[in-house]
């Protein structure tokens, strides 16, 4: 164990060639070297080192960041004799974290052992902050357990028994409540029959006398927790239908509408076990769009199919005159809009619901930091979807900030991250690389722990991997709409057939290549036609490997064939290159290239009927947040080749329900296809075998009906831990008052908001 400065200085510095692997960057200024280590999964050091072959020191992460400041200065300006600096690390001194390495992402299991082990005889009062918490928690502002009933433990215990008894002397199936339960103080939440009630408070009574992490989480999973979510995501084109592909909309509409379908039955089943007459109300909150191009984003609202009560509510952007911004705008460039979007979402809401939410959920940077705003001032439990971080995507987008900030306004978007993630009482994300990478890669939020944007700021210690706030929670595939290709009684003929006519027809407008041999194989790939998802990419690699094209097909459906169809730049220069890409390597009889499908019975038939062929799927992406085209395709029984590099890692096992594969290696990127469809030359059953793995995985692990029971158990969890945790953090909410007030509202404010070009995205450096 390490003990004091010296002792460090000690252990940092020996054996210093050993820790090559270690070494992540290295920086050069004057004399010196920096260098930065990642000695483990989300855990770094710094050195710094004579270039002479002197003394190695450990420095902090400021010197460290400082001198990458002026390794990438021009020397045209002077240094800087003050810089401002974030540091979040003080703030949580005194809360409990994560250990383990292993342990990241399981944050509300950490969570219920640390309330019941150490916050329940610390904080508020010990467990009188759970009594506390269940007299004061509202189910669309009404009273669902104490209420105005017992305020003491001692008061609450004598209650429950008696309460208990009550039940317990009557039938197992008649209703629960009665005016007797009324009289001890109780409100009608606790179940729907007297068996259903009376074990509900069996399990507070075992609770309040033995706390144990399982009794707090079967307690908390048998009390209503929600009944009224709201959903914020403002930018892009959010629709049920006739969005997907447009600029800055893919797999998030179709994450939230599948997440809100299973949230809805979710709440609905909790809330009838709980005896309340509540209809559930979930609301999507984003934006207006009055040029909607043809689709439905310019209805205020729209209610969600699959639902009995959900809706989509979108509120428009203003200028700081008020008047409404009618065309589409940029994910880069909505930052000037947003606080006011935030007030005037709030009070749509309001009038929607007629009740505060008890659960405001974000989604990527600017839903979250409106659902920072939101959740603050209506004092409710908030929950971050972060879906993928830009930061991670653009390599040195934190020292390039000022060369990038024309087009993607990075100082706006980290800002907004910073201040989103630190707010919120809970994170869920899709894998465990998301938060923290692998063993050899950085997690996208990892590389939120020390940063710097030079001349502006410097993040000394911002996001924390092992803060018990993350949770893995990965989502799944709608069951009605991706099944196996094997199952041919719910597959629909007619969109079959539509399907085989698109893959196998001659070209049109709307397609490129027609296949001169239809009986190979195809290989397949869906999604947006942009830089990061490597499409492109893939086109080379097939058309570089002679071998593969002999044994197969390539069928790519995404964008549009036409790059005047489309209003993205980015878009724009990656149909061109693969329209090169075909014509220069002469695959026209052999690439099939359809544009994006927005019918997703349409879009689940293409996995079953390239199945059908014998085929694959390949995910291609240079990095993949987590990947639910890869879900997809597993759920038909489709086996699939996904990138390594993101949430795929995770969800494909290699050989047995699918193959990863890295983008990064050129042409070799193919190599895992073609050796798989060499080998069953010789191994006939490892197709079935893979497809058999593919759709037992999904069923194990990534299903919505999983995804919702964890969320509401979550959602109780944390509302309780924010709650009793209360007063403990009114330090770090007043520091991330002054740096939204001084770090991001005065930039964006300053960007400017009339001028249409800068509503277009960029594409991203090469």
């Amino acid at each position: 164990m390490l003990d004091g400065p010296e002792a460090r200085q000690a252990a940092a510095t020996a054996g210093l060639d050993d820790r090559l692997e270690q070494l992540q960057e290295a920086v050069a200024v004057d004399s010196r070297l920096f260098l930065a280590f990642r000695e483990s999964v989300a855990r770094w050091s710094y050195l710094a080192v004579d270039r002479d072959g002197g003394d190695a020191v450990v420095i902090d992460a400021s010197r460290y960041l400082a001198a990458k400041e002026r390794a990438v200065g021009d020397g045209s300006t002077p240094r800087e004799p003050w810089v401002l600096e974030l540091d979040f690390d003080p703030f949580r001194r005194g809360f409990p974290t994560i250990r383990e390495a292993s342990s990241i992402g399981a944050g509300g299991d950490f969570l219920a052992e640390q309330l019941v082990q150490g916050v329940f005889s610390t904080v508020a009062g010990g467990i009188q902050g759970l009594v506390d918490f269940l007299r004061e928690h509202r189910i669309q502002g009404r009273s669902v357990l104490l209420g105005e009933g017992p305020a003491s433990v001692e008061g609450l215990r004598e209650a429950l028994r008696r309460g208990e008894a009550l039940l317990r002397a009557r039938p197992p199936e008649e209703p629960a409540w009665r005016r007797e339960l009324e009289a001890l103080g109780f409100e009608p939440g606790w179940g729907r029959t007297a068996r259903r009630a009376a074990e509900t408070m069996g399990c507070l009574i075992a609770l309040l006398d033995n706390p144990t992490p399982r009794g707090l989480t079967d307690f908390l999973s048998r009390a209503p927790m929600l009944a009224t979510v709201a959903i914020l995501s403002p930018h892009g084109f959010f629709a049920q239908a006739g969005v997907l592909g447009k600029p800055d909309t893919g797999g998030q509409v179709v994450y939230i509408l599948d997440q809100v379908r299973a949230l809805e039955a979710a709440m609905r089943a909790a809330l009838d076990e709980a005896g309340l007459t509540v209809d559930p109300r979930i609301v999507v909150l984003t934006r207006l769009i009055p040029d909607a191009e043809g689709t439905t984003c310019d209805q205020p609202v729209e209610r969600i199919e699959g639902t009995e009560h959900a809706v989509i509510l979108r509120v428009p952007f203003r200028t700081p005159d008020g008047a409404v911004v009618p065309e589409w705008i940029s994910r880069f460039d909505i930052w000037p809009f947003l606080e006011r979007y935030a007030v005037e979402a709030e009070a749509a809401l309001l009038e929607e619901v007629g009740a505060k939410p008890e659960l405001v959920i974000g989604n990527y940077s600017d839903g979250n930091l409106v659902a920072g705003l939101m959740a603050e001032r209506l004092g409710v439990t908030r929950c971050t979807i972060a879906h993928a971080l830009e930061k991670s995507k653009y390599r040195n987008s934190d020292l390039q900030w000022r060369e990038l900030e024309a087009d993607n306004h990075f100082s706006c978007q980290f800002a907004a991250d910073l201040f989103a993630m630190n707010t919120a009482d809970f994170v869920i994300t899709s894998s465990y690389q998301e938060i923290a990478g692998t063993a050899r890669t950085v997690g996208q939020y990892e590389s939120y722990r020390s940063f710097t944007l030079p001349g502006l700021y410097r993040v000394v210690a911002g996001i924390d991997c092992f803060d018990p706030r993350f949770n893995i929670v990965p989502p799944g595939a709608d069951p009605r709409v991706f099944f196996p290709f094997s199952e041919e009684d719910r597959r629909s003929d007619r969109v079959r057939e539509e399907v085989r006519a698109l893959v196998y027809g001659a070209a049109d407008d709307h397609s490129r290549g027609c296949l001169a041999d239809p009986a190979k194989p195809l290989i397949f790939s869906m999604s947006r036609l942009d830089w990061i998802k490597n499409m492109a990419g893939l086109v080379e690699a097939y058309g570089a490997s002679p071998e593969l094209q002999a044994r197969t097909n390539l069928l790519i459906v995404g964008g549009t064939v036409d790059p005047d169809r489309s209003g993205d730049r980015d878009e724009r220069d990656q149909i061109e290159r693969i329209q090169t890409l075909i014509d220069e390597g002469g695959l026209q009889g052999s690439v099939r290239w359809i544009e994006l499908q927005t019918d997703k019975h349409r879009v689940g038939e293409f996995y079953r009927v390239v199945a059908d062929s014998r085929g694959a799927f390949v995910q291609p992406a240079l990095f993949e947040a987590f990947g639910l085209t890869v879900v997809e395709a597993l759920s038909t029984g489709l086996p699939t080749f996904a990138t390594r590099h993101g949430g795929p890692l995770e969800i494909v096992e290699d050989d047995v329900s699918g193959f990863h594969i890295d983008p990064n290696a050129g042409f070799a990127m193919v190599e895992p296809i073609t050796e798989f469809y060499r080998s069953m030359d010789a191994e006939p059953g490892r197709w079935d075998r893979i497809s058999q793995g593919s759709v037992r995985r999904v069923r194990e692990r990534y299903n919505w009906p999983l995804y919702a029971e964890r969320l509401l158990a979550l959602s109780g969890l944390y509302g309780l831990w924010r709650h009793v945790t209360a007063p403990g953090r009114e330090g770090v909410r007043r520091y991330l008052e002054m740096f939204y007030g001084l770090g991001y509202r005065p930039r964006a404010q300053s960007l400017e908001q009339g001028d249409p070009e800068s509503h277009q995205a960029s594409a991203p450096p090469q």
